[in-house]
């Protein structure tokens, strides 16, 4: 299982767009800032969105697709399913 996220650093804040085998282990790195870059420079913490996929070519795909999307329609992807941005971190935990 493959899974395509969204990441933000709070409510229409700062997006990242990943895609990853292993949520859990993925976001739990994000949010300790084991991770140099991007999602760590701009304190991307809040898992907002995500979407399991079968296989990695499909993940993949996705994952670019959302990329070139305009923010605004990341945005209101995000908020079709959570319109609070409530970060779903607690949903993979239990």
């Amino acid at each position: 299982m493959y899974f395509v996220y969204l990441m933000a650093s709070r409510k229409h804040g700062t997006l990242y767009c990943g895609v990853t085998n292993d949520l859990m282990r993925r976001v739990y790195e994000h949010r300790e800032g084991l991770i140099e870059g991007f999602t760590e420079s701009y304190g991307v913490k809040r898992l907002v969105w995500f979407e399991p996929h079968d296989s990695v070519e499909h993940a993949i795909r996705r994952e670019k697709r959302i990329k070139n999307y305009p923010r605004q329609w990341k945005i209101n992807l995000i908020e079709t399913e959570n319109a609070e941005w409530a970060d779903l971190w607690n949903r993979l935990s239990l």
